[in-house]
């Protein structure tokens, strides 16, 4: 079965470049029907591969070694991919929330001019994170993670005739190059103690400890700055939103299946890694917390309903790099497959709502959707219940609930004794879990309720209501997989991972805790904004800590002052560097000497030749005066001139 493992990733290859070279020359829906067939042949082989998988449970990896890249004395690297329960969990994610993605696209995509140059540079966006989650090599995984990162920035400028969508893809390009350059310095560091990047031999010399703790410490550090720029989590969070200027799908397949779930695979990856800094572990809970609580404050007062799921999945992202930070990766792993499935859906719905409603995304400008789109209602229903957490019958409840028992039990040796950092993580978590469900409650009584301001037209297509009826299937129903012991001992998420993880029996009142916030994030919504007379209203610019949350808390503003305008800065002094205009001067002096010298040239050659015109000109006259034409005159001279010789010749 290992020959599917290079399939999966050459059929969604092979449809990009297809597509690339057949630009205006085949049909849309033929570009549409090759793109969908290569993501949905991929899924098929990702689907085959885990009844494979789980039937004969394979005690090793399933590996497969295309060709070795480069071999010396001290490092050696490999073009290899390896399948084991973490790797195929994320080609399943990748492939089936992919290609529903891709046939949702099919429909909403079919009226652009470029589209086989969009659904080229989707089907390599899959492509490349297919090679990022298989690769046994993390120099392999490297080539993957840039080209995310290239496809990404392509998508997010699609619409490049507007200036602002080019800026906000070169915005998530610069960013996650930060974080690239970072991630490259560890890999760096890791090849130079290991003489190898295979995740197998890196993991087993740290086992045997032959990694110096300074390169250990200095190289975990590095890789956390990459998965933060690329999962943008603070300092790195402002791209993300900004990257909504691309078309829906695009939004939905980052922000799912690819691109900012990157991060998290890295270090769930290379957890026994980072398990041994205990001061990355510490940072990456405490940035993961605060990434939570600023998300969810600034989902709070958006007005765009494609933002306000941006800062919804940086919010979310934050619970992922807050349970890696405890040290438990399967709960990080499973709240990124039930985040791929409603996140998903509610993109795509609201898309499908933005292009019933003439391209309007100002949530205040909708309302009373539900009678025009009962569907559409339904599905993002379904999608915002598993986003709030909503208990016992979404998905959402059962990954973030694992999250949150795990870290109020969570050790952090680094901790002053003092300070009971998992119980104060534990609280900002809950606190995010009940803005959560705040803001989307906001959105969905502000969009779906009360009075309606613009008027829907047309219907949703077939093609379109399929992969939201799925999706809304996944979200609702995609985590009983996994339940905490006090409602079903039932671990088959877990036990597919084939990691141990304590299950031990959490107390009842943790458990009531975790979903009565998210109810009571629903009523006080319900009470501000879903009944006939909302008790907020909203006024633009009412006071300044909400503008503030509005712009991002100000680290757009922040990062032009510290960078930015330090580089034009930069730029300025090198337009009008001292040394260039001393060099300009020195040429000024020189082309001014050279002029004089010319010009003094040109006049003294003038006089000169006029001087001897006017010579030549009297001499020519005093000539004329004896070749007269006169030939007594010529007879006359002639005789004068003989005598005056002989006289001459008589006195000498």
């Amino acid at each position: 079965m290992s020959y599917l493992l290079p399939l999966l990733v050459f059929l969604p290859l092979a449809s990009a470049l297809f597509l690339f070279t057949t630009t205006g020359k085949i049909s849309a829906q033929t570009v549409g029907f090759v793109a969908a067939s290569a993501i949905g042949l991929s899924a098929l082989c990702s689907i085959v591969l885990a009844g494979a998988f789980l039937t004969s449970a394979p005690s090793t990896p399933l590996q497969i070694t295309l060709w070795e890249w480069m071999h010396t004395q001290e490092f050696s690297a490999d073009i290899a991919f390896a399948l084991d329960p973490i790797s195929l969990l994320m080609i399943l994610v990748v492939t089936i929330v992919g290609f529903l993605i891709h046939l949702y696209a099919i429909r909403y995509m079919e009226e652009e001019p470029g589209i086989a140059r969009f659904f080229g540079c989707m089907t390599l966006f899959v492509s490349a994170m297919l090679v990022l989650v298989l690769s046994s090599d993390l120099l392999c995984l490297f080539i993957g993670w840039e080209g995310v990162g290239i496809c990404s920035y392509l998508l997010i400028g699609f619409w490049y005739e507007n200036p602002r969508n080019t800026a906000a893809a070169r915005k998530a390009f610069y960013m996650t190059r930060i974080g690239d350059a970072a991630m490259l310095c560890g890999l760096l560091i890791l090849a130079t103690s290991t003489g190898s990047l295979q995740t197998h031999t890196v993991l087993t010399a740290l086992g045997a400890g032959t990694i110096a703790p300074q390169a250990l410490t200095a190289a975990a550090l590095f890789l956390l700055v990459g998965a933060l720029a690329k999962s943008a989590q603070i300092p790195f969070q402002t791209w993300l939103p900004d990257a909504m200027a691309g078309p829906t799908p695009t939004s939905a397949l980052i922000h799912a299946a690819t691109m900012v779930t990157a991060g998290i695979y890295l270090i769930a990856r290379l957890h026994l890694l980072f398990a041994a800094v205990p001061l990355v572990m510490m940072l990456t809970a405490i940035i993961g917390a605060l990434t939570i609580l600023m998300a969810a404050c600034t989902a709070l007062v958006q007005t765009d309903l494609k933002r306000i799921l941006a800062w919804s999945t940086i919010s979310q992202l934050g619970y992922m790099f807050l349970a890696l930070g405890t040290g438990i990766w399967q709960a990080a792993v499973f709240h990124l497959m039930t985040h791929a499935f409603f996140k998903a859906l509610l993109f795509l719905t609201a898309g499908a709502i933005i292009s019933r409603l003439h391209h309007e995304q100002d949530i205040f400008r909708m309302g009373g959707l539900y009678r025009s789109m009962p569907g559409l209602t339904a599905a993002f229903l379904a999608g915002a219940a598993a986003l709030a957490g909503l208990p016992l019958v979404t998905s959402g409840f059962y990954s973030k609930e694992m999250i949150l028992s795990s870290i109020w039990s969570a050790h952090f040796p680094l901790a002053p004794l003092f300070l009971p950092l998992a119980h104060i993580l534990w609280g900002m978590a809950l606190a995010g879990a009940f803005l959560t469900a705040l803001y989307i409650s906001r959105c969905v009584f502000i969009v779906f309720f009360g009075r309606s301001r613009t008027a829907a037209s047309g219907s949703t297509p077939r093609l379109i209501a399929i992969p939201l009826a799925c999706l809304s299937f996944l979200s609702l129903f995609g985590g009983v997989i996994e339940m905490p012991d006090t409602l079903a001992p039932i671990h088959l998420f877990t036990r597919f991972l084939s990691s141990p993880f304590p299950h031990a029996e959490e107390p009842v009142w943790l458990l009531l805790t975790g979903g009565s916030v998210p109810i009571a994030g629903i009523v006080i919504a319900w009470i501000l904004w879903g009944r006939a007379t909302p008790v907020m209203q909203e006024i633009p610019g009412q006071s300044t800590i909400i503008r503030m949350a509005k712009e991002g808390w100000g680290a757009d503003a922040l990062y032009d002052f510290l960078f930015v305008q330090p580089f034009r800065f930069l730029v300025w002094l090198t337009r009008h560097d001292i040394l260039d205009y001393l060099i300009l001067g020195i040429g000024r002096i020189t082309r001014a000497i050279s002029t004089f010298f010319e010009t003094a040239r040109t006049r003294s050659l003038t006089l000169f030749s006029g001087k001897t015109i006017l010579f030549l000109h009297g001499g020519d006259a005093l000539l004329a005066r004896f070749q007269n034409g006169r030939v007594r005159w010529y007879a006359a001279w002639i005789v004068a001139g003989l005598c005056a010789t002989l006289v001459s010749g008589v006195v000498s």
